[in-house]
């Protein structure tokens, strides 16, 4: 198997794309897909809750220090972060997944990434293929569950995935006020987009997520989806936030536990990225 790693050195940390043989490709996606995918969806978040909840046990503690060896070149990677929800230790894997920022990333720029992960789709509404799911074509509007008129065309589409290495929280790109909040059933199929070739978000188009819409200081609403994959037991949002409540800009809006991919349809092209590169939350968009 071919790879290429694609380095981010603001944050220490490698990012691997595979390149999978095409037949190698179609195979993980029949068994996605057709497969797993085929399974009521009920049955594939009481599967992944499951499988999840192993990470919630004590034991699980003892993968953290193996696997930041293995996946961080940062041997201090673990001191920018501390344990979640006031706790003083990492108490099971899943206490390391959903980690805190120490101190928030400070930039000055008014538009940031909301998450950290590989940039594995982008371009803009007009241009962004339309997929077949569930043999119905769906636009990059479907992600987000608008009309096909709703995002103006010159709007740029992004898909970040979240490997499980990655920091799991997600924040506001903007400082704005949230005007939506809606919650869409649908599969946990397989996230990682090598496995999708020419259509790396067929994943958004089908899986459970979130959708929340923040309209900034000049009146243009930025579109973001949430999206829950295999292994996600949850997708929790503050309490705090609902339609109407303004938000600053790296103000958290979104936790994953375990999994995750989002999606942002934004009035802007992003200045410093380009598509299979990686970005981290705090970056200038």
């Amino acid at each position: 198997m071919q790879f290429i790693s694609h380095a981010a050195p603001e944050s220490n940390i490698h990012f691997t794309v595979f390149k999978v043989p095409q037949w190698r490709a179609a195979m993980y996606q029949f068994i996605s897909v057709q497969l797993w995918g085929s399974l009521p969806s009920m049955v594939q978040r009481r599967l992944s809750a499951w499988y999840s909840s192993i990470y919630t046990k004590p034991y699980s503690k003892k993968i953290i220090k193996p696997y930041l060896r293995i996946n961080y070149s940062d041997k201090n990677y673990l001191q920018h972060f501390k344990p979640p929800n006031g706790k003083k230790d990492f108490d099971n894997f899943q206490d390391f997944f959903t980690r805190e920022f120490r101190a928030l990333p400070k930039n000055t720029s008014p538009y940031i990434w909301p998450c950290e992960g590989l940039l594995c789709d982008m371009g803009t509404v007009a241009t962004t293929a339309i997929s077949r799911v569930k043999s119905d074509k769906r636009s990059i509007a479907s992600i987000f569950q608008v009309g096909d008129h709703a995002i103006p065309k010159d709007y740029f589409f992004t898909n970040v995935f979240l490997h499980n290495k990655n920091y799991h929280r997600i924040h506001a790109p903007i400082t704005g006020t949230i005007s939506r909040i809606q919650h869409v059933p649908g599969d946990l199929i397989v996230l990682r987009p090598w496995i999708y070739k020419q259509n790396p978000s067929l994943p958004a188009l089908r899986n459970e997520r979130y959708n929340i819409d923040i309209v900034d200081t000049k009146g243009r609403t930025w579109y973001l989806s949430i999206v829950g994959g295999p292994a996600v037991g949850t997708i929790a949002l503050p309490d705090h936030l609902q339609v109407g409540v303004k938000v600053q800009k790296l103000e958290q809006i979104a936790l994953f536990y375990l999994g995750s991919t989002c999606c942002m349809a934004a009035p802007l092209t992003p200045r410093y990225h380009v598509k299979n590169s990686f970005v981290a939350v705090g970056d200038t968009y």
